[in-house]
């Protein structure tokens, strides 16, 4: 997994979701789609002073969970020295405590990520478990084909999905549920091919709370899709 794969990735969600081929950088996908997106960072970790990635930085000292399970039985053990107060405990304990990043159990082809449990294809996100071909995002899980999202399971096809499950070829949708073909959706549920709906339930052509004919609905549709792209 590398930049040109989640690029890749990221080419193939845009294509779905909005129907037109992206225009967009990985970097410019980063900044307009996931500027408040929980992601990890770089840190370097203190044995050999590589980059690598963690979800908390917090922790002076990093060494990667592949690195630290390379090490030698014994590696860790250190000889019996005087306890004579608390620091010293907290001193030695200091020694060896390393944070594990780019933490992944059970899965393939991960890059600059930590946190990843039976997945595959994820790239520069955190706390995915049994997704696949997830770029930008910060929780998901039984998910696939979702950037730029943040703890939201069961979908596929997602762009800015929050909170939110059962969700597909979508984009902005918040604290909702069985959303299908539709962009801006906050607190709904059983809604498709529906724009700037908040409060709703079971709506098609909807846009901001207003029934649309479906001509209509796909005109205004486009319109919206440019302003996104391009905005």
């Amino acid at each position: 997994m590398d930049a040109q794969v989640a690029k890749q990735i990221v080419d193939k969600v845009i294509g779905q979701v909005f129907g037109y081929r992206n225009p967009l950088s990985l970097e410019q996908i980063l900044k307009k789609f996931a500027f408040d997106v929980r992601l990890h960072q770089q840190v370097y970790e203190t044995m050999t002073n590589q980059p690598t990635w963690a979800s908390s930085t917090n922790p002076a000292k990093f060494i990667s969970f592949e690195n630290s399970l390379k090490e030698p039985e014994g590696f860790w053990d250190r000889p019996k020295r005087p306890i004579n107060s608390i620091q010293d405990v907290l001193n030695y304990w200091g020694e060896i405590n390393l944070w594990a990043s780019e933490r992944t159990l059970d899965s393939l082809n991960v890059a600059e990520s930590d946190d990843i449990r039976h997945s595959e294809n994820v790239f520069r996100s955190q706390n995915i478990e049994s997704s696949k071909n997830i770029v930008f995002t910060d929780g998901s899980t039984n998910a696939e084909y979702l950037i730029c999202s943040q703890r939201s399971q069961a979908s596929n096809y997602g762009i800015r999905l929050e909170d939110s499950g059962e969700c597909s070829n979508c984009f902005g949708v918040s604290w909702s549920t069985k959303i299908s073909n539709s962009f801006f959706i906050q607190n709904c549920a059983n809604m498709q091919d529906c724009m700037f709906c908040s409060h709703m339930n079971s709506k098609r052509f909807y846009i901001s709370n207003m029934q649309f004919e479906e001509a209509e609905y796909k005109q205004i549709r486009d319109m919206v899709v440019r302003w996104i792209l391009t905005a």
